[in-house]
């Protein structure tokens, strides 16, 4: 027996944002993006979520964490269009307008990439 078990699956995507665009980005985040969330908790297919500001050392480096907590691996399985189902439920948009709306976020911010990591439940 394992002294330990697998737990969620949490997504650490990293973002810089345009100088001068923080409290733009921060309206899309709480007006469009929490209510998009908030759908997502209530559907079940996410755990959590959350934003969180950080310090940059350099230029280079992101200003914000975007963190989703999925309950486990197999909870990936259809996650794209379950999540887009919901998504246009809440924001009334296609999948076309919604790419177009993030080509427009880019804007004002980069992402600059995704990390997974899975949290362990010491036993």
């Amino acid at each position: 027996m394992r002294s330990y078990e697998e737990g969620p699956v949490t997504i650490v995507t990293s973002v810089k944002i345009v100088d001068r665009q923080y409290d733009n980005y921060m309206d899309y985040l709480a007006k469009t993006c929490k209510p998009v969330m908030e759908a997502q908790k209530q559907a079940g297919l996410i755990v959590r979520y959350g934003v969180y500001d950080r310090y940059p050392r350099s230029k280079e480096e992101a200003d914000l964490y975007l963190v989703v907590t999925d309950p486990n691996m197999a909870s990936f399985d259809g996650l794209r269009d379950k999540s887009e189902a919901v998504a246009s439920k809440v924001t009334g948009l296609s999948r076309e307008k919604a790419t177009l709306a993030s080509v427009d976020r880019n804007k004002v911010r980069s992402v600059l990439g995704d990390e997974m990591i899975r949290e362990v439940i010491l036993k």
